[in-house]
């Protein structure tokens, strides 16, 4: 059960898809937004962390990278619109 436990990373699942939506709402708002999409892919790449640093499975590893991957593409282009 312990390990169920430490390996269990749907909270964090929900956490990175309630991040996403609120991502796509800020780039569909009229106002610029540059801060909070920032702080969101930073909240973004913590789940994706933890969600890593719980995986036991390598598809899941992989999955994580390209997560972190495209956050940090994001960030570069974030940065360019602050």
């Amino acid at each position: 059960m312990l390990f169920a436990d430490r390996t269990d990373s749907t909270e964090e699942c929900v956490r990175l898809r309630a991040h996403c939506q609120q991502f796509v709402e800020l780039i569909r708002a009229p106002q610029p937004a540059g801060r909070k999409l920032n702080f969101l892919l930073q909240e973004m790449n913590r789940e994706a962390n933890t969600i890593g640093s719980k995986a036991v499975d390598v598809e899941i590893a992989r999955e994580v990278i390209s997560i972190k991957e495209e956050a940090e593409r994001l960030r570069e282009q974030v940065a360019n619109i602050e």
